[in-house]
This record gives structure tokens, sequence and C-alpha cells, in this order.
């Protein structure tokens, strides 16, 4: 805070040498002249000295035989005797910050990604009757209720996001993705085919085929790869011989009852980060990866935390300027040795098992049953999370020559 004060007061770099340089030091103290980064040269010393402390030398210099010399002026005085020079860069350069921070206030383009199926005209079309284009003032969008309109608009769209950046409008959807069989289909060739396989070990509990030949039934026993439906059908002769095989992609509703597994571990001993409430606000000015802050003292924490606030300048049409301005905001705190509660740990698990039970839901897999056993080592804990699921098989193999025997 002190150093910021100097710098808008204006302050001198100066270097002092002669016969008592170090009693100079002491009567500055004495005359409550304020002196700092004061370090020896071995013939001279140079320091920081105040502009009113500096008029206040010349009884003390001659009291000590000692020399003083200017080595570099600093701070907002003489920062704006030299802008005094450039009155025209001043006025654009002022100019052109009002005009930057005015159209911070309005949207200047639309960012639309993660859409397949509805085009970007199609989209464009919805927002304008939303009343959503570029040059509109930030303030007329609600957010959520525009990704709430979005989802009712289109029933193919399963999640939603928008966000302000700088001037720009980002849209993020997701769509309905195609099924992994979907997708093969798209992908082959003329003539090629595909096998249905089994995702993993585990017993067939229903099955329903629409095209290729079931190689397995309901109560069916299958290993990993196994093949569940074949993608090649054989054509015979008159003496029921193969005469060739015709190929498909197989596809067919085949749901495996299978057992999964998952293990996590924690350490019951941690350290804890305890914020002691100091805190400094460091506004900083970014040109490219050139970073300037202000105040311009550096953090004198050992350890600490730094949240970033940052905007982006940008022009017309959304074109990004390589220049940013924000806050750092620079938290202090200690580390304290601590040991998790048996309820901690059990939080921290059923946090786990709830996220892994999620993942799986998003995949469409239905849990049967579940088990839990959570033991303890030492000083780890340790759960394993036991799993019967039914799961849809629809993992897909392509044919190759070696996987069907035709006959002539």
């Amino acid at each position: 805070m002190l150093q910021t004060i100097q710098y808008f007061k204006g302050y001198l770099c100066i270097k002092v040498w002669g016969f008592s340089a170090e009693r100079f030091i002491n009567l500055c103290g004495n005359h409550n002249i304020l002196l700092w980064n004061i370090i020896n040269h071995g013939d001279y010393y140079t320091m920081c000295i105040t502009l009113k402390g500096f008029y206040e030398l010349k009884s003390i210099t001659k009291k000590t035989g000692t020399k003083v010399a200017i080595t570099k002026r600093c701070g907002l005085p003489f920062f704006s005797q030299r802008m005094k020079k450039r009155k025209v860069f001043v006025l654009g350069f002022l100019g052109c910050l009002l005009f930057l921070i005015w159209t911070e206030s309005f949207i200047l383009s639309v960012d639309v990604t993660g859409n397949y199926y509805i085009t970007d005209e199609v989209f464009e079309d919805f927002l304008k009757k939303q009343e959503i284009s570029p040059g509109i003032k930030k303030n007329r969008v609600d957010i959520e209720s525009l990704e709430k309109a979005i989802r009712n608009e289109y029933n193919i769209v399963t999640w939603t996001s928008a966000r302000m950046e700088g001037t720009k409008l980002v849209i993020q959807i997701k769509e309905n993705d195609l099924s992994s069989k979907e997708e093969e289909v798209e992908k082959l060739q003329e003539g090629a085919g595909y096998h249905l396989v089994a995702h993993a070990d585990g017993v067939v509990t229903s099955m329903v085929t629409r095209n290729g030949i079931p190689k397995v039934t309901v109560g069916t026993e299958v290993k990993k790869g196994d093949i569940l439906v074949e993608g090649s059908i054989p054509i015979y002769q008159e003496d029921a011989t193969v005469k060739r095989y015709e190929y498909c992609v197989a596809d067919a509703d085949v749901v495996i009852e299978s057992n999964l597994s998952v293990s996590e571990t924690f350490d019951e001993r941690y350290q804890k980060k305890v914020y002691t409430g100091r805190n400094k606000k460091r506004y900083f000015l970014r040109i490219n990866n050139r970073s300037i802050s202000f105040p311009l003292a550096s953090n004198t924490y050992e350890l600490y935390d730094v949240t970033e606030e940052l905007r982006q300048i940008q022009i017309l049409g959304g074109m990004n300027l390589p220049v940013s301005y924000g806050v750092k905001n620079v938290r202090e705190y200690r580390l304290e040795d601590r040991i998790y509660t048996k309820d901690e740990i059990k939080e921290k698990f059923e946090y786990k098992v709830q996220k892994f039970i999620q993942t799986l839901e998003e995949k469409g897999v239905q849990i049967i049953e579940k088990n839990v056993t959570i033991n303890k080592n030492k000083s780890i804990w340790k759960m394993q999370v036991q799993f019967v699921v039914n799961q849809k098989a629809e993992m897909l193999q392509k044919i190759t020559p070696q996987d069907a025997d035709i006959g002539e």
C-alpha cells in the first residue's frame, strides 16, 4: 500500500557515495526522511527517496561529506510530464479506451457450438425470434431463460449452456448422439459386414434380433468379444452347401447381465488450507503474454492462492485484441495437518460412488445390485464396490475374410 502511495506522489532512485554514507542514512532516519530499497554496493549505496525528502538533503550532505546523484525518476508526476508533450497520443488513447469500455456493454457476436442436426441458419432464425442478435445490450439477455427456450424448442437437444465472454455470447449445445451401431453404419463401405459382439463377460438376459443370424439365446453365458449376432448370412445351393455369404450390419437388442468392480482409496491424513484472512488485490493489464500489475510491489506471502478475473478487450465483430485487464486476488493461507473422520471418509466414498452411478446411467446401464465394502489398513481407507448391471450390447466387429467359411 505504501509503495502504491509513493508511486502516485512520485519518488527518486538515488546514488550516495563519499566520506560517511552510513551516517547519511542514519541522519535521514533522525530527520524522518523516508528511505527504502537500500542496497550496499561497496563503494556506494543506492536507495529510493520521496520528492519531499530529496529537497531536505542539502544540510545532511554537508554534515556527512557525501554526494548524491539521481539515477531514476519514478511515479505518476514524471509520467504525466512526459505525456504532456504527447497530447494527441493521450487524447487518442483515452478516446479508444472510452470506446472499448462502451462497447463492452453490447453483444457483438454470437458463437454456437455443438450443433449438428440443427443448422446454423435454423439456429439464427430461432435467436431472432428470441430478439437476440449482434448489437443488442447484454442486460437484455436472460441466460437462464435462453437455455430453457433452447431445450423447449428442440427435443434433440439434451444439454445446453450459454455464457458471456467479453462481447461474445457463447452458446454450447449437445444433441442426442447416434448410437455406436448407427455411427458404424455410416462408415460402412459397400459390401462390408459387421458382427454384434459382447462388450463384457456375462449372461444374456434378453434378445430381439432385427438383422443377422443370432448365435446365442437368453440364458447363454458369454465372454467379452464373443459373437452374439453374425453379420454374414449364408446362401445355400440345392445340395445344402454354402454357395456364398451376404454381408450386413448385425442389428439386435441384446442385454447382458455382467459384474462390474470399482475401487477407491483415501489416505486419512491430509493437509488442509487454513486462510489467515490476509489478502491483497493486484489490478493488471496484460498485453500478449506480458502483464503489468498495480501496485508494482511483489507478493510477500509464503503460501497463497491466486484467483484471477480476466476480461478480454474485443472490437467490432467479436475480434479479440491482444489486450486484457482484470484483478488478481491473492489470499494467504497456512497448512495444518488433519485426519479425516470416519463420517468424512464415508461421505467422500459416497460421492465417488454416486458420480460413477451417474456415469453408468448416462450410458444407459441399468444397475441391478450394488455391494459396498470399506476397510482400513493402517492409515489407508479402501472402498470396493461390486455392481451387477444390465447393459445393451452395441459393440460391432468388422467381418474379415477369415470370419466366414465361404463355400462353392
